[in-house]
Parts: C-alpha cells; sequence; structure tokens
C-alpha cells in the first residue's frame, strides 16, 4: 500500500477496476473505496476472486504457449497492476530476449508497471486506452521493442467486457489484427452470460454503479467475433479453467462457474 500513496494525482475517493481485481488477487495497491466495491461483487459473486485466479493462471498458460510457438513480442493492453508471474517474466524465462510492451488506460497500473520494469530493457509500460489502438501501436515505447512486420502476440485479458457495444469493441480488435504480421496471435479473455446469465446481470449492474467504467458481458458468438481472421487454436474458446490446463490444475465441477471464456487464434 505505501508504495501506491506516494503517487501523485490520484483519485481515491472512487473505485477503479484495476485496484478492485488487484484487491481480488490479493495485493496491497488498493483503497477504501476499491476494497468496498470488490466486496460489493464478492457479496452477489461469491467466486469472484476464483475467477480472478483462474483469469491469471490462463495468462500465465497463454504466454507459455505462444513462447514454446516461438513468439518473443508481446502487447498486452489493459495490463494491469503488476502481481505475481507477470507476462514478461513468464516470456523470459521461457523465451530469454523476449520483448514486452505494457499498456493500461489507469495512471496507476503504468505507474507501478514502471517501478517494476525500470531494470529491464526489454519491457516498457505505456499509458493507452484501448479505444484508441493506433496510438499505442505508434506509441515511442511500443515502436522501440515491437516489431510488427514479424510476429507478435496482442494480450486483451479481461478487458474487452470493459467496452460497451457503442464503442465498437469488433472494430478496435480489427484494428489491431491489421497492423500485425502472419503468424502473430490474439489472446483474448472476456466475461460472459451464457452460462449464469442471472449472476453475471447483477454483477454487471453492482461493477456499473461501484466503479469508474462501464462494459458488457457478451455471448460465445460475439466473443467469437473478436477473431475474425484469426484461426482458433486448440480447444478453442473455451471457459478459463478449460484452456489447456496444467495438469496440477484444480478443475471445478461445473466450468460454467467461471464465467469467463478464452481463446488464442492465430492469424494467418
Amino acid at each position: 500500500m505505501d508504495q501506491v500513496h506516494k503517487l501523485p494525482g490520484i483519485d481515491t475517493s472512487k473505485a477503479n477496476i484495476a485496484r478492485v481485481y488487484d484487491y481480488w488477487l490479493g495485493g496491497s495497491n488498493n483503497f477504501v473505496a476499491d476494497r468496498d466495491a470488490a466486496r460489493a461483487m464478492i457479496a452477489v459473486v461469491p467466486n469472484i476472486r476464483a475467477i480472478a485466479h483462474a483469469n491469471r493462471a490462463f495468462l500465465g498458460r497463454a504466454v507459455r504457449f505462444l513462447a514454446n510457438a516461438g513468439i518473443q513480442q508481446f502487447l498486452d493492453i489493459g495490463s494491469g497492476i503488476p502481481t505475481g508471474q507477470n507476462v514478461h517474466q513468464v516470456a523470459q524465462r521461457a523465451a530469454p530476449g523476449s520483448r514486452v510492451v505494457y499498456a493500461d488506460v489507469d495512471d496507476v497500473a503504468v505507474a507501478h508497471s514502471r517501478l517494476l520494469l525500470e531494470n529491464n530493457p526489454d519491457t516498457a509500460a505505456l499509458q493507452g486506452d484501448l479505444r484508441r489502438p493506433r496510438d499505442i501501436l505508434n506509441a515511442p515505447q511500443t515502436k522501440l521493442l515491437i516489431d510488427f512486420s514479424q510476429p507478435t502476440a496482442v494480450l486483451l485479458v479481461s478487458v474487452l467486457h470493459f467496452l460497451d457495444d457503442t464503442e465498437d469493441p469488433w472494430h478496435v480488435v480489427g484494428q489491431l489484427r491489421d497492423a500485425l504480421a502472419p503468424g502473430s496471435y490474439l489472446v483474448v479473455s472476456h466475461a460472459t452470460g451464457d452460462a449464469k446469465p442471472r449472476v453475471a446481470t447483477a454483477a454487471n449492474t453492482v461493477y456499473m454503479n461501484k466503479v469508474q467504467a462501464r462494459g458488457d458481458v457478451r455471448s460465445r458468438n460475439e466473443v467469437l467475433r473478436f477473431f475474425d481472421g484469426f484461426t482458433l487454436v486448440d480447444p478453442g474458446l473455451v471457459y478459463l479453467p478449460e484452456w489447456r490446463p496444467d495438469p496440477a490444475d484444480e478443475q471445478p465441477a461445473d466450468p460454467g462457474d467461471i464465467w469467463m471464456l478464452a481463446g488464442v487464434g492465430k492469424l494467418g
């Protein structure tokens, strides 16, 4: 908590999704308003912490898969506040020399990422809004580390549901896709109301009332549209625990209890 208090210009009176998520993951970079919002969500979705941890575990598995597939460039948009097993740690362990750019709209997330990365020349963190993907693609930090003429992984993990339909997130993803070389990958996890529609609706209502953001849960077909132009790798678009689980991973009796879909697609 000490470091987050030292960051200037932070509005601590209103909940912020990056800090709420940090709380669910057991982090300390959050304030009273964030904890209140996080607990309000827990009251509606008692397993929200499990969902957050499953999402983080999926990110790690996906990055290891991509590094083993030869990808050494990663653009993580909506990266959040750093916690254990960040993208650069997983990627650089599997493939030394991997380059990672983190982008997030939240100033706290970016500030903490920069503190974490200050001694790692193959990484960078920038403040950028997913709604303006070209600004992220053209940022000096991005251009320094990522050569878009070569295969790159774009990670949109638990972020697209913070764009509502009026913002046309499919067009946003299309702009990112069009910047990528053949052999690149797209990684997505996204909240869905298919398995638990009442819970998802109630959770979204609490979220909208408590957090400075908006968004939409989406159906499987709507999430599939993000992969237009990509070929999904096995096992396709599935619930988080079902995407290439590690042998030691504990599987829920009903994967739909973890009501987020996950998939990885390859371009070309």
